[in-house]
């Protein structure tokens, strides 16, 4: 366990800012788990957990999961005994009933949030990160046209297939990604400013750089 003290910790920002490397980073100086709901939405379905089956007929129409099924998908996973010393919600809560949900879920468990950091970065900034990324569509390892270049252009280092960029990561659709999260998110991120537990992490600089501000936050 390092020095750091804060143990219940909400990491928030918007898609591409790196909270997932962020968060990995500081739940093992931690010793606690990184828990993002993507990840614990697809294990619940794995398993075939009564959520997860639930969770899986809205995915399985192409809908949202609502926030009461995310919600006591979340709480089951708090629930179990490697979050008892602590843990790192990466990306959730991401909308202001999931914020007042997760208040209320903390206090079911008897504890309290010790603090929510909120990964901040230029729009332009994230527009190229996230619309340089690409996959290998056979492999899916990742790539970057800027930062993580394949050794020939557009094709796979492992299996030789050629590279796509997801739907998800062309300019105009993270553009309205980013839209998107900031509408939904600005309340949530005022929230927890209200409740003093907000920190400012800025985003730009090397990742071992942003690591360091993260450990001053959560000192």
């Amino acid at each position: 366990m390092s020095s750091m003290t804060a143990a219940r910790v909400v990491f928030l920002g918007p898609p591409g800012v790196g909270k997932g490397t962020q968060a990995s980073r500081a739940a093992k100086r931690l010793g606690v788990p990184a828990v993002a709901t993507g990840d614990i939405l697809r294990e619940a379905r794995q398993k075939g957990t009564p959520l997860g089956k639930e969770a899986q007929a809205y995915m399985d129409r192409g809908a949202l999961v609502p926030d009461e099924v995310v919600v006591r998908i979340v709480e089951e996973r708090l629930r179990q005994p490697d979050c008892a010393k602590g843990f790192l919600l990466d990306g959730f809560p991401r909308t202001l009933p999931q914020s007042h949900a997760l208040d209320r879920t903390v206090t079911k468990l008897n504890v309290a949030l010790d603090r929510a950091l909120f990964f901040d970065a230029p729009e332009a900034a994230l527009v190229q990160r996230l619309s340089g990324r690409r996959t290998c569509p056979k492999c899916q390892a990742p790539y970057h046209a800027e930062t993580n270049k394949p050794k020939r252009e557009g094709v796979c280092d492992r299996c030789g297939t050629a590279l796509v960029t997801r739907d998800d990561d062309q300019p105009g659709t993270v553009k309205r990604r980013l839209a998107v999260y900031r509408t939904e998110t600005a309340p949530v991120v005022e929230f927890y400013k209200k409740a003093g537990i907000l920190k400012t992490i800025p985003s730009e600089g090397t990742i071992e750089e942003i690591e360091a501000r993260v450990a001053a936050a959560l000192a």
